[in-house]
């Protein structure tokens, strides 16, 4: 036994001396499951034939046409009756084929559990928690989302490298925020924190983190980047879920946005940041940021400088309706009815000045609503209608996930079909010309769920 270890011992040093710690780990790599870069390719082609085509872009359905999957992206789209040579053939049965949806804010570790579990429950079980809701997102059509705060890390490689099914995920990391901000999660009994102070249950979870002064929050933007986020999420105005902080509240001075803002140019991705009045929105333009999250307050000026500075407005449903995230507080309740008021003049503002936008449901400590989530998109049909909506879930968000530039972690396009696109494909019992009421019950209606060009679900007969 004593002869083995020396020569482990030796062969450790060697590996170490000539590769590093790569080298180290190369006899191990083969333990754990394959990225989905590197596992291997389905066998054959895939050929999606007799459907009805809606590719994430045009205003109408495209018919004549077939889908053809080479690996994980769309080859072609060959014409209705070509030959389909060694290519699998699956007959969709004349319904309607559409890119894979993408919730563009969405909290993948925070949906799935009230506010007060969240805050207070071992990190490890938030990650079991965020682990089985991610397989059920992609069950109900998710095929991305956008995380817009919290751990979301782990979970992102987990379902990256197959160890468990889960939509594409961009995270965000931790939501930066000033002190009294709508990320500062401490109890009173916390405050005030000395500057050697140990950091708040939530910072050291990866949910929020405080910055107060330009330096600190270079600080902790360039720490998120160092995780792997895609982008940074910024709290530039008051929340509703927050116990503190008003609504109208303006958060972060411009030269603490605009360091933040600098810090992720220099790594080639952008700033999205949290803010509902125009005082915050237009703050948070000039510094930089690119996508407004929530914006619900906005008032004429401020959209006409969204629309002429090409900012994206990331909307969500909240409305005063069964959907709205709960909220025990009645101080929430009454900021919660405030943003309701105006949600249906934010997305009347945002069609007539043509602002680019992108749909969310920012499902927030609320379990319960996990099964509203096509609903949540169906019902937005009393302000737009069908397929202008469908696009704004598909091939616009698709469009704002790319401002990641070189930090986007899936470089091939999202949100659509057509050729060089990753193959994320939904076979529905629907037509988005007339309802997206199909949506709303994607047990019955989604026939085939494909990702990453391999099919999740098939109860087409």
């Amino acid at each position: 036994m004593q002869s083995i270890q020396r020569r482990v011992d030796r062969d450790v040093s060697r590996r170490l001396f000539l590769g590093g710690a790569a080298a180290l780990l190369a006899p191990f790599r083969d333990l754990g499951a394959q990225p989905s870069s590197t596992r291997p390719a389905p066998p054959r082609p895939t050929l999606l034939t007799n459907l009805r085509l809606f590719d994430g872009t045009g205003g109408s359905l495209r018919h004549g046409v077939a889908i053809r999957i080479e690996g994980n992206r769309i080859a072609a789209l060959p014409s209705a009756g070509e030959a389909p040579g060694e290519a699998l053939v699956i007959d969709c049965g004349g319904r309607l084929a559409m890119p894979g949806l993408i919730d563009a804010h969405w909290h993948a570790t925070l949906c799935a559990l009230p506010q007060s579990v969240a805050m207070t429950a071992d990190v490890a079980y938030i990650h079991l928690a965020a682990a089985a809701e991610a397989e059920r997102t992609l069950m109900r059509g998710f095929t991305t989302v956008r995380d817009a705060g919290g751990p979301a890390f782990a979970l992102k490689r987990a379902i990256d490298e197959g160890i468990i099914l889960g939509p594409r995920i961009y995270p965000a990391g931790a939501m930066i925020s000033q002190t009294s901000g709508h990320g500062d999660f401490r109890l009173r009994s916390e405050v005030p924190r000395g500057t050697t102070a140990a950091l708040s249950a939530a910072e050291m979870a990866g949910i929020a983190m405080i910055a107060d002064g330009e330096a600190e929050v270079l600080r902790r933007v360039r720490e998120q980047l160092m995780l792997g986020a895609s982008q940074i999420k910024l709290m530039a105005g008051g929340g509703v879920t927050s116990p503190y902080d008003p609504l109208d509240s303006i958060q972060f001075t411009e030269a603490e946005l605009r360091a933040g803002v600098a810090a992720a140019a220099d790594w080639g991705t952008y700033v999205m940041t949290h803010v509902y009045t125009p005082a915050g929105i237009q703050r948070a333009i000039r510094a930089g940021a690119k996508s407004i999250e929530h914006g619900h307050l906005a008032d004429e000026e401020t959209v006409r400088m969204m629309a002429g500075e090409g900012v994206w407005w990331s909307l969500q449903p909240f409305l005063a309706d069964a959907d709205a995230n709960v909220m025990a507080d009645p101080a929430s309740r009454a900021k919660q009815a405030a943003v309701a008021r105006g949600s249906e003049r934010a997305y009347e503002l945002a069609q007539r000045f043509g602002v680019q936008t992108a749909w969310g449901t920012d499902i927030l400590f609320s379990p319960a609503n996990l099964a509203t989530h096509g609903r949540q998109l169906a019902k937005l049909t009393q302000f737009y209608d069908p397929l202008t909506l469908l696009r704004t879930a598909t091939g616009n968000s698709g469009a704002l996930l790319k401002l990641s530039g070189p930090r986007n972690p899936y470089p091939h396009e999202l949100g659509v079909i057509r050729p060089g696109a990753y193959a994320d494909i939904l076979i529905a019992e629907g037509d988005p010309t007339r309802s997206l009421e199909f949506l709303t019950d994607p047990a019955a209606t989604l026939k085939l769920i494909m990702k990453d060009g391999r099919v999740h679900k098939n109860t087409m007969q």
